[in-house]
C-alpha cells in the first residue's frame, strides 16, 4: 500500500492542510470544557450576567473557528482523495491495456473489474479518513487527559486508568473483528461472482432450465455471507456497551471523587463539569479510532491487491524505433511457430510454417479447437509465439513497436464489440480522423450501409455492447470499422457467422475488390467463405493438416473434404 502513496503527488499542500485543519479544530474542542467550567464558577457563581454572555460568545467563536476547521479540512482531505484515487485509476487502466492478452486471462475479468471500483474505492476513502482523522483522534485522547491534568491532577488519575482499559477492550473487539471482515469480504467476492455469472449467462440458464439450481447455489453463497456478517456484528456490537460500561464507571469514579473534594474545598464545580466533558470526549474519539483502524485496515488490504496487479511485468516488449523492411518479403509469414497457453501446457499450435504474399487471400478452416483464432491473434501480439517467428514484411513481429504493428492491421474479432456511443464513432476507433465519406465507403464494403441508414446515419445511438443490434448488423460494423483504416493486414476472425449466405457472398464479392497491397486472413467455419481464397490453411488439432487451394485440398486433405461435403454438398442439393 506504501508505494500506492506516490499518487498522492501533487497534493502535498492538501495532505499537510487537511491534517493541521483538523488538529486545528481538535484544539477548540479541547478548550470548550475550560470555557463551561469558567462560566460555571465565574458567571453562574457570582450570578455576572454580562460574564456568561461574554463567554457564551466564546463558545460561538470557538463553534464557529471549529466548524470553519473542519470543512477546510475536510476539503483539503477530499481533494487529496479523490486526486489520488484518480490517478491510481488512470494508472492502473493504462497498466492494464499494457499486459498481454495472456496475463489478462490469468488475472480474469472480475478480478480487475473488482480492482478497478471496489478495492480502488476503499483505498480511496482510506486516504481520506486517514488525513481527516489519524492525527485529530489520538490527539483529542492525549490532549484531553492533559488538559484534565491542569484541571485537577488528582481527579484525573481516573484517567491513567479508564484510558488504557478502553484501549484494550476497543483493540480487544477490533482485533477479534478484523479477521471476520476479511472473511465477509471474501464472501462478498464470491457473491458478487455468482451474481455476475447468472446475469451474463441468463439465457443459458433459463435454455437449460436450471434455475432452480442456481438460485439454491445463490441462496446457499448468501447464507453463508449472512452468517459471517451476523457473527462480526455480534462482536462488534460489544464495542458500545462495554466502552460505555468502562467510561461510566470512570464517570461514577470521577463524580465521586470530585464530590469530595469540591466539599473539601479543593475543587470547583465548573472543574468536575469539565473533567466529565474530557472523559466524554476520550470516548468518543477512542471509538472513532477504532473505526478509523478497521478502515485502514481495509484500504491496505485493497490497495494491497491493486499493488499486485500493478507489479506484474508486461510480458510484451515494444522497441522503440520502428524497422527496416524488407518490400520482397511476404507481407505474412509464420516459421515454425509454436504457442502454448501456459507453461507446461499442451501446444495450441506447433510447427506452423506458411507464408502470404500482398495482396493474397488466406482461408484458415478447421473444427472447433483446432487452433484458427490462436494462430491470427500471434500477428498483432496479442499472445506471443512460445516457439518460431511470426514475420511481417521480413520483419519479426516482436521488433515492431506495437502502436506500428497494429496500425498494420485490421482486426475482426470473433465476438463482436461495439461501444456505447454513435456509429461513426465506433467506426472511427478504426480511425480518427476518417472522413464521414470514409466512414460510407466502409459501409458499403462491408455490406452494413442499410444497417446505418436504418438507426438515422451516422450518427445513430448504438447502445452499450451494441445491444439494440442484432448479431448480424454487429459484425457488419465491427468490419466496416476494421475496413475504415485501410490496413496493410486484414483479419476476419469468423466474423460472418451471423450473417446469411447472400450478404455472406456480398461481403466475399466487396472483399475482393480491396486495393491489391492489402493481405486478407479469413478465418471462418463455412467452406463456402473461404474456398476461393489464393491459399487455404487446414487446421486440425493445433497442426497444418492440409495447405492449398480448394481443388488442391479436395484431392489431398481428408479433414478438408470432410468439412467441404459435410456443407457444400447439403446446400447444392436440390430441394423438394
Amino acid at each position: 500500500m506504501r508505494k500506492l502513496l506516490v499518487y498522492l503527488r501533487g497534493y502535498g499542500k492538501e495532505s499537510i492542510l487537511g491534517p493541521l485543519f483538523k488538529l486545528l479544530e481538535a484544539l477548540q474542542e479541547l478548550l470548550v470544557p475550560l470555557v463551561v467550567a469558567a462560566i460555571i464558577d465565574i458567571g453562574i457563581a457570582q450570578r455576572d450576567t454580562g460574564y456568561i454572555l461574554r463567554m457564551c460568545l466564546v463558545l460561538i467563536a470557538l463553534g464557529a473557528v471549529g466548524l470553519a476547521s473542519a470543512i477546510t479540512a475536510q476539503y483539503f482531505a477530499a481533494k487529496a482523495a479523490t486526486g489520488f484515487g484518480k490517478g491510481l485509476r488512470h494508472a492502473l487502466l493504462a497498466h492494464i491495456q499494457r499486459l498481454s492478452f495472456a496475463q489478462l486471462d490469468a488475472l480474469g475479468t472480475g478480478t480487475l473489474i473488482t480492482r478497478m471500483t471496489s478495492d480502488l474505492n476503499q483505498a480511496q476513502a482510506g486516504v481520506n479518513m486517514t488525513l481527516r482523522l489519524l492525527l485529530r483522534s489520538p490527539f483529542i485522547v492525549f490532549g484531553a487527559m492533559a488538559m484534565a491534568f491542569t484541571v485537577d491532577a488528582d481527579s484525573a488519575m481516573v484517567f491513567t486508568v479508564v484510558i488504557p482499559a478502553l484501549s484494550v477492550a476497543v483493540f480487544v473487539i477490533m482485533l477479534l473483528s478484523l479477521p471476520l471482515y476479511r472473511k465477509v469480504q471474501a464472501k462478498l467476492d464470491t457473491v458478487l461472482q455468482s451474481t455476475r455469472e447468472n446475469l451474463t449467462g441468463v439465457r443459458v440458464i433459463r435454455a437449460f432450465g436450471m434455475e432452480a439450481g442456481e438460485q439454491a447455489a445463490f441462496d446457499a453463497r448468501n447464507d453463508g455471507l449472512m452468517a459471517m456478517q451476523k457473527l462480526v456484528g455480534r462482536i462488534s456490537a460489544l464495542m458500545n456497551p462495554v466502552t460505555s460500561l468502562l467510561i461510566n464507571a470512570g464517570i461514577l469514579w470521577l463524580l465521586w471523587r470530585g464530590a469530595i473534594r469540591v466539599e473539601a474545598g479543593l475543587l470547583t464545580q465548573g472543574a468536575v463539569v469539565a473533567l466529565y466533558n474530557y472523559m466524554g470526549q476520550i470516548l468518543v474519539e477512542l471509538i472513532k479510532l477504532a473505526n478509523l483502524i478497521i478502515t485502514i485496515t481495509r484500504a491496505v488490504a485493497c490497495g494491497n491487491r491493486i499493488q499486485a496487479v500493478l507489479e506484474v511485468a508486461p510480458a510484451l516488449t515494444s522497441p522503440a524505433q520502428p524497422p527496416a523492411e524488407d518490400a520482397a518479403a511476404p507481407a505474412v509469414a509464420f516459421e515454425a511457430v509454436n504457442l502454448a497457453y501456459h507453461t507446461g501446457g499442451d501446444a495450441a499450435l506447433a510447427d506452423i510454417t506458411f507464408a502470404a504474399m500482398r495482396g493474397q487471400t488466406v482461408g484458415i478452416i478447421g473444427g472447433t479447437g483446432a487452433g484458427k483464432t490462436s494462430l491470427v491473434s500471434l500477428l498483432p501480439r496479442f499472445y506471443e509465439a512460445t516457439g518460431g517467428r511470426v514475420m511481417v514484411n521480413g520483419v519479426n513481429v516482436k521488433d515492431y513497436p506495437l502502436a506500428a504493428l497494429r496500425a498494420k492491421i485490421g482486426v475482426v474479432p470473433q465476438q463482436a464489440a461495439l461501444f456505447s456511443g454513435t456509429i461513426a464513432e465506433n467506426l472511427r476507433l478504426g480511425k480518427p480522423d476518417a472522413t464521414d465519406a470514409e466512414l460510407w465507403e466502409a459501409l458499403a464494403l462491408a455490406q452494413a450501409t442499410e444497417v446505418a441508414q436504418g438507426k438515422g446515419g451516422l450518427s445513430a445511438t448504438i447502445e452499450q455492447n451494441g445491444r439494440n443490434l442484432s448479431g448480424g448488423q454487429r459484425q457488419r460494423l465491427t468490419i466496416a470499422r476494421a475496413l475504415v483504416r485501410k490496413p496493410e493486414i486484414l483479419i476476419l476472425d469468423d466474423s460472418a457467422s451471423a450473417l446469411d449466405y447472400a450478404t455472406d457472398a456480398a461481403l466475399r464479392r466487396a472483399l475482393g475488390q480491396l486495393p491489391q497491397t492489402m493481405t486478407v486472413l479469413i478465418v471462418s467455419q463455412r467452406a463456402a467463405s473461404i474456398q476461393f481464397a489464393d491459399t487455404i490453411l487446414v487446421l486440425d488439432d493445433g497442426r497444418i493438416a492440409g495447405m492449398g487451394t480448394s481443388e488442391q485440398l479436395l484431392e489431398t486433405c481428408e479433414v478438408y473434404r470432410e468439412i467441404y461435403t459435410s456443407q457444400l454438398a447439403k446446400e447444392d442439393a436440390p430441394h423438394g
